[in-house]
């Protein structure tokens, strides 16, 4: 493997979207890098799952390298790793306990731990469930990159032992995901795999009010639905939209709906992917309601909904011109502070040895 890289990630994957969201963060991150002219390595575990639904094989904006074992890591790619400017571990990465263990055996100069699954990484934490970081690690690392922002940075640091806990939320790669000119297909749609946790809500700000409204069209893409539901005539089922058709499935729906994992919630501060992708794509988001929502999307480009009164209210009142002027809203706001490049610069900066400077409660650079 030639060296030097500027940046090594070893995470869940890069080269499949099917049935996980970290994919999606990394390519918009990576993309968002190689703008700053920062040379990439990903590292992926070769898993069958992956491996037979792999729709990037090949990306064009970093080099994408599998390995079988946790030795293989080490021993082909170890002097890449060693040589890097810093080094990231994506939570979820199979086997990552080891996989932590052998890289601190390596003595990198800088890394930092990726956590996708922040609220999900402490909950099991708390329950003893050391699946792919365990407790003693955390402070092995530089820094912790965390996908939820506000208290849960203190926690990180004051509870778990982190050096460093800093807010690095998702992005979009504004490069493809924008306004298409597709017409509107559906009144109200939502793209996710299915959750339990997440379900009652879909059930309450979907599926209700397609019910009341029949004249109305809805959508639900995502698999691992169970078959038991019983989906109301108006609302249309599609098992798996690929994320290179993302922006037309979005451009062609009047709003989309955002629905959190219970967990995400409850730490507050965690938006979803979905939020930004909508929002660079100018088609308004109605979400569920968590803490530091309206500190990351402003309230002129969303509408926050408790129940399905509040979701009816704004399919049936909302005006098209009230519609467009929230969806220039939160283009210009996602272009601005949450695309793939914006990230990158804010992980470039997080990156420097040393940094302290940062606004725990929103994980940005302080004044």
């Amino acid at each position: 493997m030639s060296a030097p890289y500027d940046l090594v990630i070893v995470g869940l994957s890069l080269s499949s979207a099917w049935g996980n969201g970290h994919a999606t963060t990394f390519r918009a991150l990576i993309r968002g890098l190689k703008t700053h002219g920062r040379n990439v390595l990903f590292l992926e575990r070769n898993v069958p799952w992956y491996a037979g639904n792999r729709d990037l094989p090949e990306p064009d904006f970093c080099t994408l390298a599998y390995y079988d074992s946790v030795e293989e890591l080490t021993a082909h790619y170890g002097a890449a790793l060693q040589s890097a400017e810093a080094v990231i571990v994506g939570s979820y990465v199979p086997e990552g306990v080891a996989v932590i263990d052998a890289l601190d055996q390596l003595q990198l100069r800088n890394w930092h731990f990726y956590d996708i699954d922040t609220p999900v990484t402490l909950g099991k934490l708390g329950r003893g469930d050391e699946e792919y970081i365990a407790r003693r690690q955390i402070p092995l690392f530089d820094s912790y990159l965390s996908f939820s922002g506000g208290p849960t940075l203190a926690r990180l640091e004051s509870e778990f032992g982190a050096r460093l806990a800093q807010a690095l939320y998702c992005s979009v790669d504004a490069e493809r995901y924008g306004p298409t000119g597709d017409t509107h297909k559906w009144d109200l749609g939502y793209l996710g795999t299915y959750s339990p946790d997440r379900q009652p809500v879909l059930e309450r700000l979907l599926i209700e009010p397609a019910r009341r409204l029949p004249h109305m069209r809805f959508v639900v893409a995502g698999a691992q639905f169970p078959a038991d539901i019983v989906w109301p005539d108006n609302v249309e089922r599609i098992e798996h939209v690929a994320p290179a058709d993302h922006p037309g499935f979005y451009n062609q729906q009047r709003f989309t709906l955002n629905v959190t994992r219970a967990d995400m919630v409850a730490a507050g501060w965690s938006p979803s992917v979905r939020l930004f992708e909508a929002g660079a794509c100018g088609t308004p988001v109605i979400s569920d309601i968590w803490m530091g929502i309206d500190r990351i999307f402003p309230a002129d480009a969303i509408v926050l909904a408790r129940d399905s009164d509040d979701v009816v209210r704004a399919l049936s009142e909302v005006s098209p011109a009230q519609r467009n002027a929230m969806a220039a809203s939160a283009r210009r706001h996602v272009l601005a502070e949450h695309s793939g490049s914006a990230r990158a610069g804010e992980l470039i900066a997080m990156l420097e040895p040393g940094r302290r400077n940062l606004d725990l409660s929103t994980g940005k650079a302080a004044s």
